[in-house]
């Protein structure tokens, strides 16, 4: 995993879905829990975002360590993660799907995560999120298929975070479809070979997106 720069903004994939976007005094954590041991979570974040409430993606221990009391945490709305934050004693910020909101001067928009072939997110379990941190959007779907309402994300997104392990969510034909409809500007594969069973070769995935710049951290 690593990091690269964009648009004056440090972009890191941790590892899994972990995303770590850092501009100024102004650093983003999504779904903060794999490799819990690097250096990227020794800094706290402004703003944690949680997509659902699956372990590899809200992990409370990890959110102890990368909060403070100017962190603010997003949850989706009455989610078990919420639930289970609140009882730790977190602040907590809970969204509604298409709901945006403006968290420490970032603009957050929630928008539809869920499985349309499998079992395992259904619709109301999850969101993704839009990022807009210095006039850039980022787009970090949570575990999705590729779904409708990606549809109206046609040409706002910048950087999108595509998940291409199969089986919980998109493969790599699905995530590249799904980049054919958002038309971001930059894909930076995710969701692979950190747990058992989601080993992918992200490279094939680059050789099959002709329509942006593929960037395999």
């Amino acid at each position: 995993m690593g990091c690269f720069d964009y648009k004056g903004i440090r972009v890191c994939l941790i590892g899994h879905a972990s995303v770590k976007l850092k501009h100024g005094n102004k650093i983003i954590f999504i779904d903060a829990y794999a490799n819990p041991d690097s250096e990227e979570y020794e800094e706290k974040g402004s703003i944690i975002l949680v997509t659902h409430e699956h372990f590899d993606h809200c992990s409370p221990d990890l959110i102890k360590k990368i909060y403070d009391s100017q962190s603010v945490i997003v949850v989706p709305y009455n989610s078990k993660c919420a639930k289970e934050l609140k009882e730790r004693g977190f602040k907590v910020e809970e969204m509604k799907e298409n709901e945006t909101k403006t968290i420490n001067d970032v603009e957050i928009k929630a928008v539809p995560a869920y499985n349309i072939n499998k079992p395992y997110h259904p619709r109301g379990l999850g969101v993704g999120y839009l990022v807009k941190l210095n006039d850039v959007v980022f787009y970090h779907p949570g575990d999705t298929d590729v779904i409708p309402e990606m549809q109206k994300l046609n040409g706002l997104v910048d950087v999108f975070f595509a998940p291409i392990s199969g089986i919980y969510v998109m493969n790599e034909d699905e995530a590249k479809e799904a980049v054919e409809i958002i038309k971001p500007k930059v894909v930076i594969p995710m969701h692979y070979n950190y747990l058992e069973g989601l080993e992918k070769d992200p490279r094939i995935f680059k050789e099959k997106v002709e329509d942006a710049e593929v960037i395999i951290l």
